[in-house]
């Protein structure tokens, strides 16, 4: 991932909309974190406008759709689509495991070379039909997992400084009992956010609010 998904000036913009430090903040957020909240997102254009494509294609999903197909002559969407049937009634683990595995099988691919634009956030269904890059793979996670079931609103997608690769990365977390797991396009298994030391969180969003994110 290029690029933050918001530029410095929307950032501000955003930052402007929170309320004051010290109010409606977490002082042991995501990654060692303090984190403030709010619900105002409407400065996050990328996200709100994938928002609108996914519900768009949520009403229309008994319509058929331009599909690819995989080595296994199938349709990438449908495989999906058997996945989330497949684990109705599985553990949380399971559930968690086999939708960062099965998102993570496809190949990476930059906005630049999939879209033309140097930073684009796809819907589940765009990634399921052309793949796409790390906040690519966290989206599709979310709705995966909500389509399981999951609150929504203990999951986010979390955009984060990759300290050792010195460049922005998004990824997914989930919160299970109070405690963040986080679904990594890097990263074949499921960890704990506390065992992951090398993520500088910057910014992280639901459906339902954003979270600002200091050091």
């Amino acid at each position: 991932m290029k690029g933050l998904g918001l530029t410095a000036a929307i950032i501000a913009l955003a930052i402007s909309v929170l309320p004051a430090y010290g109010q409606n903040e977490r002082a042991k957020g995501l990654f060692g974190s303090s984190e403030t909240r709010s619900e105002r997102i409407a400065a996050f254009v990328k996200w709100t406008d994938m928002t609108s494509r996914h519900q768009w294609e949520e009403a229309r999903k008994g319509v058929r759709q331009p599909c690819r197909i995989t080595a296994a002559f199938k349709c990438r969407r449908d495989e999906w689509q058997e996945l989330i049937a497949t684990l109705d009634g599985a553990s949380t683990t399971e559930k968690l495991s086999a939708v960062n595995a099965f998102m993570n099988e496809a190949p990476y691919i930059t906005d630049l070379r999939n879209w033309g634009v140097p930073d684009y956030w796809a819907s589940v269904r765009e990634f399921l039909r052309k793949d796409g890059d790390c906040e690519d793979y966290a989206i599709a996670k979310y709705y995966s997992l909500k389509a399981l079931g999951f609150d929504p609103g203990a999951m986010r997608v979390v955009v984060v400084e990759d300290l050792n690769l010195k460049t922005a990365h998004a990824v997914l977390a989930v919160y299970i009992n109070g405690e963040a797991l986080i679904l990594d396009n890097q990263m074949q298994d499921v960890v704990r956010a506390s065992s992951i030391v090398h993520y500088r969180p910057i910014y992280s969003i639901n459906e339902q609010a954003w979270w600002l994110h200091r050091s």
